[in-house]
Formats: C-alpha cells, sequence, structure tokens
C-alpha cells in the first residue's frame, strides 16, 4: 500500500495550499478550499484511508475516506472554486484570474493516475505545518 502524506503550508480566503509526498518523494502542490462548496472545514489533520474511485466525472482516482464525508478526492482543478471540497493537483502555485491557484493541473492529474494504477488504497497522512 503507497503511503502518501499532505503537508498544509499556507491557509487564506483563497485555499490551502500544501504540498502531496507520495512514497517519500515529493510528487505535487495541492490546493484545498478552507470552507468548501456544503460549507464543511476543510479535512481535520489525520491518518486517512483512500480507496481507488471511479465517477462520472472523476475517474481512476481516490477517494479520501472522511468520516461523515463522502466523494472527497484528489482531481484536476486550478482555482479554490474548482474543489468542491477536494484536493487539487498542481505542479507549480501561481495566479488564475486573480486567485490563488496551483498550474499545470490536467497534466499533473494524469501523472498521478499513471504514478497511482497499480493502487487499490492507500494511506494518507494529513499535517498543518501553517507558515
Amino acid at each position: 500500500m503507497k503511503l502518501c502524506r499532505l503537508v498544509r503550508l499556507e491557509k487564506s480566503g483563497q485555499g490551502i495550499l500544501g504540498v502531496l509526498i507520495i512514497a517519500d518523494q515529493i510528487f505535487s502542490f495541492t490546493l484545498e478550499p478552507d470552507v468548501n462548496s456544503q460549507g464543511k472545514p476543510y479535512i481535520p489533520q489525520g491518518s486517512y484511508s483512500c480507496e481507488r474511485f471511479n465517477g462520472e466525472k472523476w475517474k481512476n482516482t481516490f477517494e479520501i475516506k472522511v468520516p461523515g464525508r463522502s466523494c472527497i478526492l484528489f482531481h484536476a482543478g486550478n482555482v479554490e472554486a474548482d474543489s468542491e471540497g477536494c484536493v487539487l493537483l498542481g505542479s507549480t502555485v501561481g495566479k488564475l484570474r486573480g486567485n490563488r491557484a496551483v498550474l499545470t493541473s490536467g497534466e499533473t492529474f494524469r501523472q498521478f493516475q499513471e504514478r497511482t494504477k497499480k493502487d487499490k488504497e492507500m494511506k494518507l497522512f494529513i499535517e498543518d505545518r501553517w507558515l
């Protein structure tokens, strides 16, 4: 089972920026909402299991099993509004339409799919390390 860590580094009104580490190697930047569209807070620090997920919109990804919530996924997207409570992946950090963003997200998500294609589950550790 792959071990992953999401280390959160920066929190603002435009989302939470972090770094995703897969098997002890930095993989990508992440962006999450500080509060998602349903008014739920971001995923609390802790340890989570992740299971393979294939939905209509997001295929071949992982769902983070957060108690009391569903469909918290890793997927492509650039700004906090793209997230809907999920974790966005990108290779760089910048601005898009004036908002904090992770960029090159589509390609980064494809690389995530390739890197995890043989995995059915992962273990994710989330930690806050605000700068």
